[in-house]
């Protein structure tokens, strides 16, 4: 009796050191991050528990945040849910899978089905805590671990494409071409990708912020909106809407289309032989780029060409308000952090091919061109000598084909 009490008591004691020697040396802070990780990990296996037991799936778009009791984890079921979870997980990517000490982190398809109801819905982080059970701070960095590794496929999933993969996304300049008489397929201008902008509105950084106060009444008089108040995103888009390009600036950033400019400068077999993006009017006209005429004093030449591209354009405006439609959250980010910001965006179109491979399709309410009232950009001679022969080649071709 008296051996086996000596035992316990050894047996305390080493249990007693081994938990102050774990638990001492922490602050408060990390004492309650421990303990919120504990209470965490126990309702995560009561929730998976639950979810077995329900097998309905829901769509992206159907996402439903749950009340606070019980969790809906039937949601985990949802087929883009599974998809970008494997993704994710069989990745090859350099993201660091640690944990953090002291910190609560959701199994994987948790994660996910987290992020894209933040990411589709346009909900704070109090309110998602609440209904997923979990402390508001780690909702913030679960969401932006989240985004972080998204982003780390991004070479993966936004590619330019090359050799034969680009031969195979190229459509006719204009179809009307193609039905001439005695006109080879081959002499045919081809449409490799379609460029164009979209502005992401987020909060003004509190550093600018301060220093327009004093400018507020002016700048409401002149309705003007501080250019660090949006993100300029300058896509590239093929025939069926998915990005092959990708540039996130500030709204105070550069010129229009810098970035792609200087991509072809580097590398001037980017866009296959006889192939040309197509832009909007404020993109400058290069080379291997056409634009629209500017519609002041354009004649029915001009106008027809006009025509042509505004097709074009057309699917890069229903790309972009595809992804509005999909990404809620995009209609304004209230982060005054840039780098944050960029990474939300950049995870939205990531995630938008990643859907579109799935065959993941929304349609949007509006779609809207955001040319505005700007200037063409400036371009070369180049660009303004390719325009020109193109505008004569469709009047030319149009003319045989209608005679």
């Amino acid at each position: 009796m008296t051996y086996n009490m000596a035992c316990v008591i050894s047996a305390g004691r080493a249990v007693l050191e081994l938990m102050q020697f774990d638990w001492e040396p922490l602050s408060h802070g990390e004492l309650d991050q421990r303990l919120d990780q504990a209470v965490e990990e126990i309702l995560e296996a009561d929730l998976i528990e639950r979810a077995k037991t329900q097998t309905a799936p829901v769509c992206l778009q159907q996402i439903q945040l749950p009340e606070a009791t019980p969790h809906p984890l039937h949601s985990e079921d949802n087929h883009a849910v599974r998809y970008i979870t494997d993704l994710l997980r069989n990745s090859d990517s350099s993201y660091s899978k640690s944990r953090l000490t002291g910190r609560a982190r959701l199994s994987l398809p948790h994660t996910v089905l987290l992020s894209l109801t933040l990411l589709s819905r346009r909900l704070s982080y109090r309110s998602v805590s609440a209904r997923f059970r979990l402390e508001k701070g780690n909702i913030h960095r679960i969401f932006f671990s989240f985004c972080e590794r998204v982003n780390a496929l991004r070479d993966q999933q936004i590619r330019w494409p090359a050799g034969q993969e680009a031969e195979r996304i190229l459509v006719p300049l204009s179809d009307a071409l193609e039905d001439v008489e005695g006109v080879e397929t081959t002499e045919v201008p081809k449409v490799f990708g379609i460029l164009g902008h979209t502005r992401i509105p987020i909060r003004l950084p509190i550093g600018k912020q301060e220093i327009g106060e004093g400018l507020l009444e002016m700048k409401k008089m002149k309705k003007e909106v501080h250019p660090d108040s949006w993100l300029n995103l300058e896509l590239v888009c093929d025939g069926q809407g998915r990005f092959l390009h990708c540039s996130i600036s500030r709204g105070s950033d550069g010129a229009r289309g810098q970035a792609l400019r200087e991509r072809l400068r580097l590398d001037p077999h980017a866009v296959p032989h006889g192939a040309f993006l197509v832009a909007g009017r404020s993109f400058p006209p290069l080379a291997r780029i056409l634009t629209p005429y500017p519609v002041v004093g354009c004649g029915p030449r001009e106008e027809a060409y006009n025509r042509t591209l505004a097709a074009h354009l057309d699917v890069l405006d229903r790309a972009v308000a595809e992804l509005k439609a999909r990404f809620h959250r995009l209609r304004y980010l209230d982060m005054g952090n840039f780098e944050r910001a960029r990474a939300v965006v950049l995870t939205a179109c990531i995630l938008h091919n990643v859907l579109l491979e799935m065959g993941e399709r929304v349609t949007p309410a509006q779609v809207v061109r955001e040319e505005g009232d700007e200037e063409e950009g400036q371009g070369d001679e180049d660009g303004l000598r390719t325009r020109e022969a193109m505008a004569d080649l469709l009047s030319r071709r149009t003319q045989v084909g209608s005679s």
